[in-house]
């Protein structure tokens, strides 16, 4: 889309009213949306038209082409609702990090898309604006908590946009609905403007990312998005650099230790692999060492040590807050209530953990593996069977929570369907720093197995 803006085949104001025209067809169905902004969507686009006009005006790499942001992010003027009727009032004073490096990008934003209250949930609905829908089938859950960017792009709604990850929040919502997530190392892309804040401890797990149809637009969004700002505490100045493919190991992960995956899953990841293989890449089965109580951890920091925190911010309005900002709450509270000795016995049990598990990648540095062990799941279920076995949510995202414990990046990119004609991805996941490295591979790998369907006109 940018290079058709460039070369004046296609006009920014064009491209905008296709993309405002099919979120009025398909997205009374999706629900993907908590606003859409078409008056100020289309002033942008006029001025990017008329940019474009002019000889001798720079455009950046994403001038006129539209993107959304989910609603954790701020935009100014605009509330920040984050699901919840807790945050009616808000409004933003400025843009976040996200929204004004778009901006500065060419990029015309054309809406906030929804999400679980608090971010809190691995499906995307709440009490302000509604369930968010699959787009493959509506009576799946997009995922969450970035399940409305997800159904937005993977609809054709949005080009691609902006989500954030604490416990899979980027890579299962794609996963889900088909699209391709990166979940960058803390502080690669500033969260800066994020609610809730991404801040100590929570911003050891929870990063912003970015959204897309394929992995060479995320590598565009992920170049417009990165860069150091000083208001993101995690933020480091790494700049872009080019990855190096010689030599590359990379370690295959068929499931998270003896946690079954579904079957069509596994079998998809085993494709992946066999594909790299064709490409020339050394693939060699790994099992992590020292990583069994990961998802645990994750956990104690995801769940267990805001849910005090949430109970006493909804208190006496018990009734204004959804079942998707609850449902972890209230299990966490029925665990013993962490005290500061488990809180620096944990951050340090992390920090050994995460070093050992340095060690490893340097001989693996990338590792390929399952986004999550079920594809998208009817709305509200929590057990399914896979194999001889059945498991439960928690247990289903096993293989993606650990990289947020550590905070290490991971890249879903979709790579087939299941036998109900959901969408099945992959994970591709490394060392610190190394998403250059993941969008390389995941690049070449998307090539490699070709084009893929779009979601059924149904949706609409």
């Amino acid at each position: 889309m940018a290079a058709l803006v460039r070369d004046r085949t296609l006009s920014p104001v064009e491209l905008t009213q296709a993309h405002l025209d099919r979120i009025g067809e398909v997205n009374p169905a999706l629900n993907a949306f908590v606003r859409v902004e078409a008056e100020s969507a289309l002033a942008a686009a006029k001025a990017a038209e008329q940019a474009v006009a002019t000889n001798g005006v720079p455009l950046g790499p994403l001038h006129g082409v539209p993107v959304t942001v989910k609603d954790s992010f701020d935009i100014a003027g605009l509330p920040t609702l984050c699901g919840s009727r807790f945050r009616l009032e808000h409004r933003a004073a400025r843009d976040s990090a996200a929204a004004a490096r778009f901006r500065t990008a060419g990029a015309i934003i054309l809406g906030k898309t929804n999400c679980p209250e608090f971010l809190s949930n691995y499906e995307s609905d709440n009490f302000v604006t509604g369930r968010t829908n699959n787009p493959w089938n509506l009576d799946h859950t997009s995922g969450g908590s970035s399940g409305g960017e997800a159904a937005a792009i993977a609809a054709g709604c949005s080009a691609g946009g902006i989500g954030s990850d604490g416990g899979g929040s980027v890579r299962i919502p794609a996963h889900f609905c088909g699209i391709a997530g990166l979940k960058p190392t803390p502080g690669r892309v500033s969260a800066a403007g994020h609610f809730p804040e991404i801040s100590h401890p929570g911003g050891l797990l929870g990063v912003a990312g970015p959204m897309a149809r394929t992995v060479d637009d995320l590598k565009i969004l992920f170049g417009a998005l990165s860069g150091y700002d000083p208001d993101d505490p995690f933020s480091a100045p790494v700049p872009l650099r080019a990855p190096s493919l010689e030599g590359l190991r990379i370690g295959l992960m068929e499931q998270f230790y003896k946690v079954p995956v579904h079957p069509e899953i596994r079998e998809t990841v085993r494709k992946a692999a066999s594909a790299l293989e064709q490409l020339g890449f050394a693939i060699e089965p790994f099992e992590p060492k020292g990583l069994e109580r990961a998802p645990n951890l994750w956990w104690f920091f995801f769940g267990q040590l805001p849910a005090r925190f949430t109970r006493r911010l909804i208190e006496g309005r018990e009734q204004d807050a959804h079942w998707t900002g609850t449902e972890f709450m209230e299990g966490a509270l029925k665990e013993a209530e962490p005290t500061v000795e488990q809180l620096l016995t944990n951050l340090a049990v992390r920090d050994k953990m995460r070093a050992a598990f340095l060690r490893q990648l340097e001989r693996f540095p990338v590792l390929l593996l399952p986004p999550c062990g079920v594809t998208a799941f009817r709305h509200r279920e929590r057990r399914w069977p896979v194999g001889e076995k059945s498991i439960g949510l928690f247990e289903a995202m096993m293989p993606a929570t650990p990289f947020n414990l550590l905070g290490l990046p991971g890249l879903a990119i979709p790579y087939g369907f299941s036998s109900e004609g959901l969408p099945i991805g992959i994970q591709l996941a490394g060392a610190p720093y190394s998403e250059e490295l993941l969008l390389e591979v995941g690049s070449r790998l998307e090539a490699a197995r070709g084009p893929l369907a779009c979601p059924p006109d149904r949706a609409a």
